[in-house]
């Protein structure tokens, strides 16, 4: 009887600490430095990623207005993340950002095999 009720305290508690990490289906990212999702995005720069690149070297986007950046995986799984914010895309997820101007570098932020290390480009806000 004790070891039945302790196995139903367990339960319980891991199934409320499941609940309560929740899950981001909808595709904001994991963290908000830059990110706007309360805002209307003027444009949208699709970032497309395939085995071991991106689809351009370098995405240009307006300086303090909020556009919505998403990630398409043609091939394998990858993700997003832009250095000095704490944008972060993982698979076919978007966000919205508004940025200062300035060049962002950014880079496959999921293992995705041998050539990973070289996935990265350039978010170029003016």
């Amino acid at each position: 009887m004790l070891k039945k009720g302790l196995y139903i305290i367990v339960a319980t508690a891991l199934i409320l600490t499941i609940a309560a990490c929740g899950s981001n289906k909808e595709g904001a990212p994991s963290a908000s430095s830059g990110s706007t999702e309360s805002l209307k995005p003027e444009m949208e720069v699709l970032i497309k990623a395939s085995s071991w690149e991106f689809d351009q070297e370098s995405y240009e986007i307006p300086k303090d207005t909020p556009v919505k950046l998403s990630l398409e995986n043609i091939n394998g799984m990858h993700g997003v993340k832009i250095d000095g914010t704490d944008i972060k895309l993982r698979g076919d997820q978007s966000t919205v950002v508004q940025l200062a101007a300035g060049t962002y570098n950014f880079e496959c932020n999921i293992p995705c095999g041998a050539g990973h290390t070289k996935m990265k480009a350039t978010l170029i806000v003016k």
